[in-house]
């Protein structure tokens, strides 16, 4: 297992803030289109993280034009660019899965606003 940890070891991203459940993130992902590579941004709520090291994942839910959409991130993929913190939340739970069935005011969390300082150590 010390070998497996050791490759784990030299893929992790280096910087990724730390974040978690409740917090509203904005990450922008590699797009390849012909020669040229666009950075496409995803903003939304971090509904849902698991994992540890190299697969740590977690899913980003943002309603557009009336229709929710949710996107599943690994964190240390070689197509993420960055990872912004915009806003922190403050829930109590570990998932937000109940954010899928509410509309309008009803899907919001209450934010605290301050953006966590420390990152996550690789």
């Amino acid at each position: 297992m010390d070998k497996l940890k050791i490759v784990q070891q030299a893929n992790l991203k280096k910087g990724i803030p730390a974040f978690g459940v409740g917090d509203t993130v904005k990450v922008f992902t590699r797009i390849p289109e012909g020669d040229k590579v666009r950075l496409h941004p995803f903003e939304g709520v971090v509904i849902s993280k698991c994992g540890n090291g190299v697969d740590v994942n977690f899913t980003v839910r943002k309603v557009s034009y009336g229709e929710g959409i949710e996107r599943v991130f690994m964190a240390h993929s070689p197509s993420i660019e960055r990872i912004e913190v915009i806003h922190t939340g403050k829930v109590k739970r570990a998932k937000l899965y109940y954010l899928r069935g509410r509309i309008g005011k009803r899907a919001t969390k209450i934010e605290t606003g301050v953006a966590r300082e420390e990152e996550v150590k690789a």
